[in-house]
């Protein structure tokens, strides 16, 4: 399972987080968002250790979808060493969104 991130966790696991992260930007009821879930949910499980793999949801955590102007969800953003290195919009296949995280794995 992914990890639910909030506007307490974000800078202590994603900003100041050891490992390479991807943050899955969401709602409940958006389609594609549900589509998507079990993708990251696979992310999550096949990353553990190597990368952090975590959602945040727009309607709970407004804040932070404001501070990162995720206008269109899903939305997700890939953080290295505490920088978003990559941005993409839109439910992608699983292999895809692996491959642009192995980029940023050591």
């Amino acid at each position: 399972m992914a990890t639910t991130l909030t506007k307490q966790n974000f800078q202590e696991m994603v900003i100041q987080g050891d490992k390479p992260a991807l943050v899955d930007f969401w709602a409940v009821w958006c389609g594609p968002c549900k589509t998507l879930t079990p993708v990251i949910d696979e992310l999550a499980k096949n990353y553990e250790g190597k990368a952090l793999v975590g959602k945040v949801n727009v309607d709970e955590e407004r804040a932070l979808a404001q501070e990162y102007r995720v206008f269109s969800i899903p939305t997700m953003f890939f953080f290295k060493d505490g920088k978003v290195v990559k941005q993409i919009v839109g439910a992608r296949p699983y292999e895809e969104i692996a491959k642009i995280l192995d980029n940023y794995i050591d």
